[in-house]
């Protein structure tokens, strides 16, 4: 028997075969957190490519489901659908906290998603920029009329500060500075996971439904696009 060990009976793992931990840990930390957008963490989107099945699994164990678009390069986690309650299921704990949207904030946003839709209809540069201006002026045909108007430009103005921080609207710098003027604005492709084709095709007949509701009891559609925010108790 040979008690001699040599160098070269050492067996060598490929490094294509070695345990991915660290990295899966990184991707499910950074999703849990946010949205990955390929643009902006290329090596990150990569290895979600790479690993998507192993991500999926791990989500899963957490109720919650992998929303991955290769063509728009996003990729964030959502919660799955509660249970039917016919089934007599309890409803599982959330990790990522649903919250309801503001009546501006979901009017805006299917304003956004609804010119986004004209937009690629007509083709060309996906990307869809919006000025200040323009953004309300597709809200102030549906908001009631208001004898202040330095009072309704600060409501819009803070309805549009939120989008930003939802991520559907990101201010771009002027042409002379690299700073973001507020002026104007890109709409995120992502807005389309969030305000699909169903609630798109309903536009019409619950903007009639907003118009017609008294100022003082404007409330959320009755079932409004939905935030999820960071991982947090249900």
């Amino acid at each position: 028997m040979k008690d001699t060990l040599h160098e070269s009976d050492i067996v060598t793992t490929p490094p294509n075969a070695l345990p991915t931990v660290p990295e899966l840990s990184h991707l499910m930390v950074y999703l849990l957190k946010g949205v990955l957008y390929r643009n902006e963490e290329e090596r990150l989107w990569s290895s979600l490519l790479r690993l998507q099945t192993q991500v999926r699994e791990h989500t899963a164990v957490l109720w919650l489901d992998l929303v991955l678009d290769e063509a728009e390069g996003y990729a964030f986690l959502k919660s799955r659908p509660d249970p039917d309650a016919a089934e007599g299921s309890a409803r599982p704990p959330r990790l990522i906290v649903r919250r309801a949207l503001p009546y501006q904030v979901s009017l805006m946003l299917a304003l956004l998603r609804k010119r986004m839709a004209e937009s690629d209809a007509r083709g060309g540069d996906p990307r869809l920029v919006l000025t200040r201006e323009e953004i309300a002026e597709l809200m102030r045909v549906f908001l009631p009329e208001a004898t202040n108007e330095a009072r309704l430009i600060d409501q819009l103005d803070t309805t549009i500060k939120r989008v930003v921080e939802l991520g559907f609207l990101r201010p771009l710098p002027s042409p002379s500075s690299s700073t973001p003027n507020h002026n104007n604005y890109e709409v995120g492709r992502i807005l389309k996971a969030f305000v699909d084709a169903q609630w798109l095709a309903e536009f019409d007949a619950r903007l009639e439904a907003y118009h017609a509701v008294p100022s003082d009891d404007q409330d959320e559609p009755d079932t409004p696009p939905e935030a999820e925010g960071e991982s947090g108790d249900a």
